[in-house]
This record gives C-alpha cells, sequence and structure tokens, in this order.
C-alpha cells in the first residue's frame, strides 16, 4: 500500500484517533498529578508579624503551618516595641504553600551612641547632613555674637555643652549655637572712646 493510500485509509484514522485519545488521557491525569503535588488552591495567606515578638511570630505562624527565620536586629526604632518585628519576608497578605520560611527583622533593644563629630567652625549647612548622617537630630539654632555667620561656634544636648568625641544615643536633639555675623567688640570699643571724650 503507498503511503498516500494509507493516510487516508479508515485504519490511518483509527490509529490516530486512539493516539489522540492516549495523549488527552495522559495530559488530564499529568495535571491533576501536578495539581496535586505543587499542592495547587491551598495557599496560605501570611500574617502580619509586625510589631510581635518573637514569641508570639512562632506560636502564630505555627498555627499555619509555616516556619520562620530570624535574620538580623535593626537599628532601634521608637514606633516599634524593643525586640518585636520590623521588617518580614514575604509581605503580609501574600499567598505561600504550607512549610514556607517567613524572614524577619527584629527591632533592637535601644538606641546605639555615636560619637560627637567635630563641627567647631563649620557652617550651619554642612553640620545639619552631617548629625542627620548619624542618626542624630537637630534641636534648637541659638545666635550669639560672632563674626563667623552661621558658623558652629557649641554644640549642646539636654542643656550640657559637647566636646568633640563625647557620645550621645542616636535620634539625640543636638543644639547648634551659631554666630550672627555681628562684631562682638564694637560696641566695646565705642564705650572706651566715649570716655575720653566725655573727660
Amino acid at each position: 500500500m503507498s503511503l498516500g493510500k494509507y493516510l487516508t485509509s479508515r485504519v490511518f484514522f483509527g490509529q490516530a484517533f486512539v493516539a489522540l485519545v492516549i495523549i488527552a488521557v495522559l495530559g488530564y491525569f499529568f495535571m491533576h498529578w501536578l495539581t496535586f503535588t505543587t499542592d495547587h488552591g491551598n495557599e496560605i495567606t501570611v500574617p502580619n508579624l509586625a510589631k510581635l515578638t518573637e514569641e508570639q511570630v512562632e506560636q502564630k505562624l505555627d498555627e499555619l503551618d509555616l516556619d520562620y527565620v530570624l535574620l538580623d536586629s535593626v537599628d532601634y526604632d521608637s514606633d516599634y516595641p524593643k525586640f518585636s518585628v520590623v521588617e518580614q519576608d514575604p509581605l503580609p497578605g501574600a499567598k505561600v504553600k504550607v512549610g514556607r520560611k517567613v524572614y524577619i527583622k527584629i527591632n533592637a533593644s535601644g538606641f546605639s551612641s555615636v560619637r560627637i563629630p567635630d563641627l567647631i567652625e563649620k557652617t550651619y549647612r554642612e553640620a545639619v547632613p552631617t548629625l542627620k548622617a548619624l542618626g542624630l537630630v537637630e534641636g534648637q539654632i541659638i545666635y550669639i555674637p560672632n563674626l563667623g555667620k552661621d558658623m558652629v561656634i557649641e554644640m549642646r544636648c539636654n542643656g550640657k555643652n559637647l566636646k568633640v568625641g563625647d557620645r550621645v544615643l542616636k535620634a539625640s536633639k543636638i543644639d547648634l549655637v551659631l554666630g550672627d555675623g555681628k562684631e562682638s567688640y564694637v560696641e566695646e570699643v565705642a564705650d572706651s572712646l566715649a570716655i575720653p571724650i566725655e573727660e
């Protein structure tokens, strides 16, 4: 039998039909097997763990058949309780499978300390970014008579004068004493010149 006659014969169409049925059945079972092995449709919503302690996280995730990994502690954030969760991955609301690990970062127990940098005779514009980079907060600005306008003369914290190298806690407010750009000795010179004129 020639190839042309075979491709148009009942035998060929019968075998082709049987092959299609087998492929369809195998595909059906494969999709069901895949759904079963990947646990499709049985996903768990990740809860919000923010501000929970590590013990509370463990209890909450155990109830959902999830696990957690503590990555590290982060710089103290006053918006969160000490030793509570600050960051998590996956984020709250994400869909995950049973047994998935949730990675968390914990708030530190308090502010760490930093050394006061040398800002004396630096300008106000230079001083503020330096303070912010160290995690310090700009406090009051106090002007005193001094020839250097907006130049840092002193640094204070809670009313106490600070020296370069002193340690303060992060997020402390640093008051800056700046020069007002006026010559402080002008009035004294004027007073001393006034005395002989009166005599």
